[in-house]
């Protein structure tokens, strides 16, 4: 016999909404239509495909995997020191969506006249990695210190040429910081990235570069080169620890290159969010320490949202009064 009460249409309404809220719960949070991300994220490297920010970039993708429900998927738009990278995703729709990897490049290409738009048209998600700068020569050049090679480099006659990651990178800045810093004169040298400016120290074609420690650490291990001092605050490791710091010999100049993730200004909160907690438990996973370790990239220096916000900051000023000083705009 059939009740009156199964056939009551408010009742049954009522069990079918609390079914499906059931079923809604029952399913996970990012599974939820309409839910970020719903589909594979886009994160531009604004470097060639084998260089450190590519690696970088591949090595994160995999780290994150876990802790995104969609995958990250790495395209590299190299050109114009970073610029055509960086831009693509400045003007990009600010939905989580396409994310790019940024560095240091980004606090000063504004103020050498190479980009339109500055850090701050990007919202930092966090800083990955960071690692001091080198000056480094080949084994069998004259100079064993470094006031050799600048007192060299000062010399009316003198023709030191330095390599760079292209006219423009953090690597000319840094060789142009120290030239400022110390009255030597350098021949910039602009090269596509920083391995091929290794490679041209190596086939004696300059005289030295000013790229990362990472960069040179297997040469100079190997005593193919040598570097005469780093752009740190303080030593570094991994085969460093006898190279003195430009401090240590009274220059007051420390720079370097960090990587990080930012995404188009007017993403959202709520997509910031789930984007800077996956990171943060990305850059602890295996895959990724494993990574950096082989190219010789530290691996304890990841910094939240707000921290990268003050280095840029920071960074941004520095770079403008420099530019200003050595007349590198336009």
């Amino acid at each position: 016999m059939t009740t009156t009460e199964s056939f009551d249409p408010a009742r049954r309404h009522g069990l079918r909404a609390a079914l499906m809220l059931g079923a809604t719960l029952a399913v996970p949070a990012w599974a939820q239509p309409g839910t970020y991300p719903s589909k594979p994220i886009e994160l531009v490297v604004p470097w060639q495909a084998g260089g450190g920010a590519d690696v970088v970039g591949r090595a994160f993708g995999a780290a994150v995997a876990k802790f995104l429900p969609q995958p990250l998927v790495v395209v590299n738009r190299p050109g114009a020191s970073g610029v055509l990278g960086l831009g693509d995703v400045v003007n990009a729709r600010p939905d989580g969506y396409k994310i790019v990897l940024s560095s240091t490049e980004l606090t000063f290409l504004n103020h050498l006249g190479l980009a339109k738009f500055s850090y701050k048209d990007l919202r930092p998600i966090a800083r990955l990695n960071a690692d001091p700068a080198a000056v480094v020569v080949r084994a069998d050049a004259p100079w064993t210190t470094l006031e050799q090679f600048l007192d060299a480099a000062r010399k009316a006659d003198a023709n030191i040429r330095v390599g760079n990651a292209g006219h423009g990178s953090t690597w000319h800045m840094a060789a142009a910081a120290l030239g400022e810093k110390t009255g030597a004169k350098f021949n910039h040298i602009p090269y596509p990235g920083g391995a091929p400016a290794v490679l041209a120290l190596l086939g004696g074609h300059i005289e030295a570069v000013t790229v990362s420690t990472a960069e040179v650490s297997s040469y100079v291990a190997a005593g193919k080169l040598k570097a005469l001092a780093v752009m740190a605050d303080k030593r570094v490791a991994d085969g460093f620890e006898t190279i003195p710091t430009l401090k240590e010999r009274n220059i007051d100049l420390s720079i370097g290159i960090w990587r990080g993730l930012s995404a188009p200004r007017n993403t959202p909160d709520e997509v910031m969010a789930v984007l800077k907690a996956a990171t943060a438990k990305a850059v602890k996973e295996p895959v990724w320490i494993d990574a950096l370790t082989k190219l010789h990239f530290s691996t304890d220096t990841y910094a939240d949202d707000a921290t990268l916000e003050a280095v840029m900051t920071r960074e941004s000023a520095f770079f403008k009064e420099l530019a200003g000083k050595l007349k590198l705009a336009g």
